[in-house]
């Protein structure tokens, strides 16, 4: 008995890891963005592009993404402030369709590379909560959809907050 307990677990170890992989791949899309805060703001449409590299364990997944997304909202009175980002969100994934639906959740850290001196003062550093999907369509294809609320104020005046939130639509290529 012990034999086939054994055997039956050496089986199934030797499918999980087959199934698991190591997918490079890119990916761009349209940035939905705007301001939540102490500001008068109205949302503006730019764009992110970028690598993502996905450890895919099965029913749960690791990807992590290095991003240039460009975002801002346009300020009452200022007209459009675009802040440029080096964005490297770190997810987890979850497939309800394995290697075929996910749900992904976790951190976002963004590094500034530019901002809009004449809005406000901003920090080079933001941070946000990310939550979306991800389906792959056929072959590497795939398409996401993911929000991501600001965490931190990315105005260096403490009294006045802003906030980033974006949402962003996707299409890439896994290799």
């Amino acid at each position: 008995m012990k034999k086939i307990i054994f055997l039956f677990a050496m089986l199934t170890a030797g499918i999980t890891v087959q199934a698991q992989g190591l997918e490079f791949g890119f990916k761009a899309g349209a940035n939905f963005s705007n301001f939540s805060g102490d500001v008068n703001t109205d949302g503006i449409t730019s764009w992110h592009a970028g690598a993502a590299l996905e450890l895919d364990l099965a029913i749960l997944g690791v990807q992590v993404e290095g991003l240039f997304s460009s975002q801002g909202a346009k300020v009452e009175g200022v007209d459009d402030v675009n802040l440029d980002y080096i964005s490297v969100p770190v997810l987890a994934k979850f497939y309800l369709i394995p290697s075929k639906l996910s749900l992904t959740a976790g951190p976002q850290f963004s590094f500034l590379v530019n901002d809009a001196k004449e809005a406000f003062d901003t920090k080079s550093f933001d941070t946000a909560a990310s939550l979306g999907a991800e389906l792959k369509i056929i072959g590497g294809v795939f398409v996401q959809a993911r929000y991501n609320i600001g965490l931190s104020n990315v105005n260096d005046d403490s009294d006045i907050k802003v906030k980033n939130n974006v949402f962003q639509l996707s299409a890439g290529y896994y290799f």
